[in-house]
């Protein structure tokens, strides 16, 4: 059965871009475009969660706060992609409980899929 990925990104191209190869890595993926829809999006069980940081209504602060206060939802392994690059950034993600960060003008989409495979595979 295919893994579940939350993929929450506001960037309707980039958003397509990885969801396409995210499906093509074999993994099933449900989108949401704002931190209240992907709040929602937590009934689905996902595996794991793609999240943006700087998105609208609620931002992905919020929306890995909400996560940290729930005990069924806080084992679920969240990657952060943004282009926030600040340390206090990244620092504050890792406390709310995000297990990896990645800048998106830094990163390739390619490594970013490989990861989740990875770590989807190591969660067997």
């Amino acid at each position: 059965m295919a893994k579940k990925i939350l993929l929450v990104e506001d960037d309707k191209f980039l958003s397509s871009i990885l969801k396409t190869k995210l499906i093509q890595a074999g993994f099933e993926v449900i989108g949401a475009m704002d931190g209240e829809e992907a709040i929602k999006m937590f009934s689905q069980k996902p595996d794991l969660v793609l999240l943006d940081l700087i998105l609208p209504k609620k931002s992905g602060f919020d929306v890995l706060e909400s996560i940290s206060q729930d005990p069924e939802l806080e084992k679920i392994p969240v990657i952060i992609i943004s282009n926030l690059g600040q340390n206090e950034d990244i620092e504050r993600t890792k406390q709310l409980g995000a297990i990896e960060y990645y800048i998106k003008a830094k990163t390739p989409i390619d490594f970013l899929i490989k990861r989740v495979d990875d770590l989807l595979k190591a969660q067997k």
